[in-house]
């Protein structure tokens, strides 16, 4: 028989990547069964996110006690088909807004991720929404690392020319604690770039799956980016996708090291200094809050 489970919730998005931010301590009692299972959080984020029957997003993120005393938390990241990520750009804005509100009121948050610790600076915030600086770490570029399973091709993977049914594409592949694989385009309405991102996100290539950007170059300072999340698919923004963007701009040679991220949902800015972890820095705010009834 199944269970009633109530769940409280606060939903935040950041440029139009929305997610549900939850704590498992709020809804287990003392002494009730674990749910920090990946089957059980599977089905719970898929319900929670579907967004006829559920609460609607492209993700939901779990805040728990960090491992290490000297950071603030633990997040972890379910994409909406349920399966877990890394770590996310827009959510792990969307978690560090969710714990100003509710929770913390630091200027400077250390956050686990499976990605490692990420630090989120706290530029300003007012009637639930905020702006952080995020740093994201450094790129990831050894195919073997990413993964890439391309035979014999060293780091980093730029202009890999990869077969797919759609035709063959230029690609420059990198991770930001998830993997990523970017195209460069002179425009979007000249190809079928979800169907492009949908074949590239499974490519047997990716034996974890790909996020997939799809870039146009502006100006040296500027590029528009479009976006297929794995595990999502077409997204208005992406933190980790915008990231992976302009360092794939930039190992090409078509941008500097500071670039303005134009999305379907408004700007991010991202910089990567020579040596140094990619910066990213964007807004996040509040949508609505309650209790989602959970029948698990």
């Amino acid at each position: 028989m199944k269970t009633l489970m109530r769940i409280p919730f606060v939903k935040l998005e950041a440029l139009g990547n929305d997610f549900i931010v939850a704590s498992p301590l709020e809804w287990i009692a003392p002494g009730q069964r674990s749910v920090s299972g990946a089957p059980f959080l599977s089905r719970l984020a898929k319900a929670i996110c579907e967004r006829h029957t559920g609460v609607g997003a492209d993700g939901l993120l779990l805040i728990g006690p960090p491992k290490d005393r000297k950071h603030h938390a633990r997040v972890r990241f379910f994409n909406a088909d349920g399966s877990e990520a890394e770590m996310s750009g827009n959510g792990i804005r969307c978690a560090a807004a969710g714990m100003m509100e509710t929770r913390l009121r630091q200027k400077t948050l250390k956050i686990e991720t499976l990605a490692g610790v990420r630090t989120l600076e706290h530029i300003r915030g007012e009637a639930g929404n905020h702006t952080f600086r995020v740093s994201m770490g450094k790129p990831i570029l050894e195919p073997e690392l990413i993964p890439f399973r391309a035979v014999g091709i060293a780091a980093p993977v730029v202009r890999y020319s990869l077969a797919t049914r759609s035709g063959e594409f230029l690609v420059t592949v990198t991770s930001m604690g998830n993997p990523h694989c970017s195209l460069f385009v002179e425009s979007f309405d000249e190809l079928d770039w979800p169907k492009i991102g949908s074949e590239i996100e499974t490519h047997p290539l990716f034996p974890n799956r790909t996020n997939v950007e799809f870039v146009r170059i502006i100006s040296r300072q500027k590029i528009e980016v479009r976006y297929w999340e794995r595990g999502v698919g077409v997204t208005a923004s992406s933190g980790t996708g915008s990231s992976g963007a302009v360092v794939a701009s930039i190992l090409n040679g078509f941008t500097g090291r500071r670039v303005r991220v134009e999305t379907l949902a408004g700007a991010l800015q991202v910089e990567w200094p020579e040596g140094g972890e990619v910066i990213l820095t964007g807004p996040a705010q509040i949508v609505v809050t309650g209790d989602y009834a959970y029948r698990g």
